[in-house]
């Protein structure tokens, strides 16, 4: 629901005739560094959770659509390694760190000398299409399991975003995370011919802050709109 509604927004706002007839459309590919967290309860209770560093692989590539220099729009896709890491209070000395690579479809809006510096804000869906989970106990790994498309995590995830573009490509940006990252209905086996719900009591709300580098920028486009 929020997803349509947003993307109904941006096609009213995409063809209002008050703003200027010159249009200028690019593209611009950055990389990202994210700094991450998250709003963790087990059991109903609140847990912290520990900073995750993720340089790699995150990439995105926007398609910028400026009805002014002071005005623009933008959506695109990004590729995004999103994860968490946190103890289990149940067990002492155990913690696990999961973490998803994500294909998201970013729309939003930009206001502000665009050419310069201007702030931005807007929605992301994303796609899980990774899943690494990691067990430790007592800092030492115990297990290690990858999916592909896995439904230990939701489908789709939805996420706000806000941010703040800087002189020379450089952008800090905020998102957080309206999806739990973990599926509360996924089932796994308990080895006796069950099965259980591992995170149906676990509720987890990822947020972060980026770094963002333009590597990329295509050729300027102007059209007109009649």
């Amino acid at each position: 629901m929020i997803s349509r509604i947003i993307t109904l927004l941006l096609l009213v706002l995409l063809v209002n005739p008050s703003f200027s007839q010159d249009r200028k459309m690019y593209t611009t590919t950055s990389g990202e560094l994210i700094f991450s967290f998250a709003d963790i309860a087990i059991n109903g209770a609140d847990e912290s959770s520990v900073m995750r560093f993720s340089p790699t692989f995150n990439v995105q590539n926007w398609v910028n659509i400026d009805k002014s220099d002071k005005f623009g729009f933008f959506t695109g896709f990004s590729i995004r390694n999103v994860g968490v890491i946190f103890d289990d209070p149940s067990q002492p000395g155990v913690r696990y760190k999961a973490r998803s690579y994500n294909f998201g479809i970013p729309i939003g809006f930009k206001i502000g000398n665009l050419s310069d510096k201007f702030l931005f804000a807007g929605y992301e869906l994303e796609l899980p299409f990774n899943y690494k989970e990691k067990v430790f106990i007592d800092e030492s790994k115990e297990e290690k399991d990858v999916y592909w498309f896995s439904n230990r995590v939701n489908t789709f995830n939805h996420s706000v975003m806000v941010g703040v573009q800087l002189p020379y490509g450089a952008t800090i940006k905020f998102k957080y995370y309206l999806t739990n990252f973990f599926n509360k209905d996924f089932k796994a086996s308990d080895g006796q011919g069950g099965t259980f719900k591992p995170y149906e009591d676990v509720d987890v709300n990822i947020f972060y802050f980026s770094l963002n580098f333009n590597l990329l920028r295509n050729t300027d486009f102007y059209y007109n709109e009649k």
